[in-house]
């Protein structure tokens, strides 16, 4: 058989005058508990970094084959509809998580750092 778990519960208040009240412990009077949380948005710089360089490559990418399909340079057309699919790869998701964390930096709403996932 398991063991009982050491955590103590306590049942919630009924009432929500009762839910607003102030805790007293040792330190000092805590506000309710349930409000003191602060949300602290961190920045997940190596996302931002890894979804401009997807960006700037891709950019690179569909500018070669471009040139490539034109005409501009010399090769195969191959190659210029390999440099079409790499480059759509890589802008794609790039231009996306660039975007977003554009408009958080900005304060647009609706966008936050934190739509964009941690690595």
């Amino acid at each position: 058989m398991g063991t009982r778990p050491s955590v103590r519960y306590s049942s919630l208040p009924q009432d929500e005058d009762s839910a607003l009240r102030i805790y007293r412990t040792s330190d000092g009077p805590i506000e309710d508990l349930r409000y003191a949380y602060t949300l602290k948005e961190e920045i997940p710089w190596q996302s931002i970094f890894l979804a401009f360089f997807l960006l700037v490559f891709g950019t690179l990418f569909l500018i070669l084959a471009h040139f490539l399909l034109t005409g501009h340079m010399k090769g195969e057309s191959s190659q210029g509809f390999g440099f079409l699919v790499l480059g759509c790869l890589l802008f794609l998701p790039g231009f996306y998580e660039t975007r977003i964390a554009y408009y958080a930096w900005r304060g647009m709403k609706g966008y936050s750092f934190s739509r964009i996932p941690a690595m």
